[in-house]
């Protein structure tokens, strides 16, 4: 059996108005049919969850794995919530569609808003025996990415000060309740990288519960090392989403995209397989470091119609899972071994 479980499937961007997508029971009936075995639920749609008595009541918890069809439940994940935690002032407009009506307008409302959104959705992750959470961190220092102006001395560390200050209270609760928070490495984000990563980590303490959700995609269109990446950041993996992208500048576009359709960028999203993520080695990084936990499709993509994805995408990961050895390959070829015959072979008296 493969170490990583699998294939899964996060339902953000599948969930619709319409059968099969519109409820919690049919669309899970819909992911078995193509052959998952689990569902990342986005915590905050609530015709997949409703999160105040997640929060509450694990006897709720249990009615709610008992609607996903034999399904499990791979992760709450809380990137809605999380993005509200820090928001830079110029992406208040913006990001005010993301939080309750009660509370848009007033940036300071919404982050204690989001603030306890993330706290009741570690509760409920507890209460449904899940380990991590899938979130984005927020950004104060975004806008300064491309340092023109240059950045004032103190600008990087101030940002990281506040953004741990704000994670802090809900990073203290994950602890309390045995939860890890994983945080999408992704452009937008304060985290985006390796480095912003360590920044952010040394800025709340090393806390233990500052981890990742790994996701290639994010690298690929970055020009980061994504196989590197995961032997260099092994031990703060706590969930990975299997999506694809491609990167092919031209002589009028590159990284930056000239704020083009997502069609028309020289770095845009694809479906597995399609792209230029070589998941086969991913894959296999992943199990050499020991990553136990799932595999979950997140489509993404500006060509193919998200049910195709889905459709192959769930095949697809299934081809890539890896079953460990039991026993060595040269294990027929091995001899019997004592202290006596090793200094022999290597001619100690």
């Amino acid at each position: 059996m493969s170490p990583i479980k699998g294939p899964a499937i996060f339902l953000a961007q599948f969930m619709g108005d319409h059968e099969p997508f519109n409820t919690l029971e049919n669309i899970t009936a819909w992911a078995k049919s193509l052959g998952f075995i689990g569902v990342q639920l986005p915590s905050w749609d609530p015709r997949c969850i409703d999160l105040d008595k997640a929060a509450s009541s694990k006897t709720y918890c249990d009615e709610l794995k008992g609607r996903c069809n034999g399904l499990a439940i791979t992760e709450l994940a809380a990137h809605l919530q999380g993005q509200l935690v820090a928001v830079h002032p110029a992406y208040d407009a913006l990001f005010d569609a993301f939080a309750a009506p009660s509370v848009r307008g007033n940036p300071k409302a919404r982050t204690l808003w989001a603030t306890r959104q993330m706290q009741k959705v570690i509760k409920a992750s507890a209460h449904l025996g899940l380990s991590a959470v899938p979130t984005f961190s927020g950004a104060f220092l975004w806008p300064t990415v491309y340092p023109w102006p240059q950045r004032p001395k103190g600008l990087v560390e101030t940002g990281f000060a506040e953004l741990a200050k704000r994670w802090l209270p809900i990073l203290n609760t994950a602890e309390e309740y045995g939860v890890d928070l994983a945080f999408e490495i992704h452009p937008g984000e304060d985290l985006h990288d390796g480095v912003t990563f360590e920044r952010f980590r040394e800025a709340t303490g090393n806390h233990p519960r500052v981890n990742i959700l790994y996701d290639p995609s994010h690298f690929v269109l970055q020009c980061l090392d994504y196989l590197g990446y995961i032997k260099v950041y092994a031990q703060f993996i706590k969930a990975f989403h299997v999506k694809d992208a491609e990167f092919r500048p031209s002589p009028r576009s590159g990284v930056y995209g000239g704020y083009q359709d997502w069609k028309d960028r020289p770095g845009r999203f694809r479906s597995v397989g399609d792209g230029m993520v070589d998941f086969k080695q991913v894959f296999t990084a992943l199990t050499e470091v020991g990553y136990r936990s799932w595999a979950v499709l997140e489509w993404e993509c500006c060509v193919k119609d998200a049910e195709q994805g889905a459709r192959e995408g769930a095949e697809f990961i299934r081809r890539m899972l890896i079953e460990t050895p039991k026993k060595a390959f040269d294990d027929f070829a091995a001899a019997p071994a004592d202290t006596r015959t090793n200094r022999k072979i290597l001619g100690i008296s």
